[in-house]
């Protein structure tokens, strides 16, 4: 077995996927119901605050600051 043959199955790839998924809507939604009225910055802040040690090798990138965007600017549907 060739060392690029070790990875997760495709149902255990879409699982982690979804749960990477789940973990960021609930913080999203979290800081939605209780960040009203903060700056973009101070949101994108405690968004990463949430998610840093929910992921390995966390690294924020665009999805987060689109979403504390959205939180500031009361575009998130609860």
């Amino acid at each position: 077995m060739n060392s690029t043959d070790i990875k997760w199955n495709d149902e255990a790839r879409a699982k982690v996927l979804t749960d990477a998924d789940n973990v960021l809507r609930e913080a999203v939604l979290d800081l939605n119901g209780s960040m009203q009225g903060s700056s973009s910055d101070e949101i994108y802040a405690a968004l990463n605050d949430r998610l840093k040690d929910r992921f390995i090798d966390y690294e924020p990138g665009p999805d987060v600051r689109k979403y504390a965007d959205a939180i500031a600017s009361g575009e998130i549907d609860a």
